[in-house]
């Protein structure tokens, strides 16, 4: 059983930030690009978004190859995150993509089994092999909407995944598939969607979450970011054991404007991960660390490019 704690991050903005003259640097101002600076921060794996047709092209299949191929020169884990939409995808949206408009569920089906295996296949060309795949991004009510909508179509969000995920298994064997959903403190949201997966033959390897305190106190979720934490952690123990899969949480992210409190936050999750749920979690990633504090409140870096105290939890665990 591989024992590696995965400590990881969503940069799949770098490219954009670079192209807008932006740039990186270490805390002693010592300019870097972004991958090779997550890695000095403690970092062993990156996660990249990849959207159907983006209209400008950020986020595309070969924009997300320019950052696969820095994140294995710098010798670290890849995590592919299909959004399945043009655009972003996430409990408040999941637009069908343009491409994609009108097609019958068995066509679906095999566009979105066609476009994962064309991504991963790129990947494949390039000698890169991820480690994980996301097969949808926080489908906490399915994707794909309506079709594949999980509270209308239950039947169709597990048969669409399961598409997804054969289609990875094609081209990478070994790849862990991941159904990823928001709020990883609602173990009630987790039982909805597993158990319907589960009873319309969905498959998966591993459960992802998104961990926000910030947010979930925000939405009146939870009434502190203690609350939060201590529920998922409870959630990792009581979904691992329930599905017999191992868990990871694919997203958190702390205020920026509060680097030393987001600092004991993230710490905290990263420790508690590691350490308290019977080894299940294998790992904690931040999403998009490297944006500038505005108009993104939850990075971990300043404007003009350095990381802040929040980077330092990942090197004291």
């Amino acid at each position: 059983m591989e024992d590696t704690f995965y400590k990881g991050a969503d940069i799949s903005w770098t490219t954009q930030l670079e192209s807008e003259g932006h740039r990186f640097y270490n805390s002693k101002g010592e300019e870097r690009e972004c991958t090779a600076l997550m890695k000095e921060l403690g970092l062993n794996a990156i996660r990249l978004r990849v959207w159907v047709n983006p209209k400008d092209g950020w986020s595309s299949k070969e924009d997300m190859l320019v950052l696969a191929k820095r994140a294995k020169a710098n010798g670290m884990d890849l995590m592919v995150d299909f959004h399945y939409s043009d655009w972003w995808a996430d409990p408040a949206k999941q637009n069908v993509p343009e491409a994609w408009k009108g097609l019958s569920y068995e066509d679906m089906t095999k566009a979105l089994a066609s476009h994962t295996k064309e991504v991963l296949q790129l990947l494949k060309d390039n000698g890169i092999t991820p480690k994980w795949v996301q097969i949808g991004n926080e489908t906490s009510d399915g994707f794909l909407w309506e079709m594949g909508r999980a509270s209308k179509q239950m039947a169709q969000y597990a048969g669409l995944t399961t598409a997804g995920y054969d289609a990875a298994k094609s081209v990478f064997p070994d790849v862990i598939a991941i159904v990823h959903l928001d709020n990883g403190f609602n173990n009630d949201l987790y039982n909805y969607i597993f158990d319907g997966l589960k009873a319309n033959g969905g498959k998966w390897d591993m459960i992802g979450m998104s961990l926000y305190p910030y947010w979930s106190i925000m939405y009146k979720h939870v009434k502190s970011a203690d609350e939060a934490i201590v529920r998922c952690m409870d959630n990792i123990r009581k979904v691992s054991r329930k599905y017999g899969c191992d868990v990871m949480i694919v997203e958190t992210g702390m205020e920026s404007a509060k680097p030393e409190e987001g600092k004991e936050i993230l710490s905290r999750i990263i420790r508690e991960a590691k350490n308290n749920t019977d080894g299940h979690c294998k790992g904690v990633f931040y999403w998009e660390p490297e944006c500038k504090p505005t108009p993104y409140v939850l990075g971990a870096f300043t404007e003009n490019g350095r990381p802040t105290a929040i980077m330092e939890a990942f090197k004291e665990n």
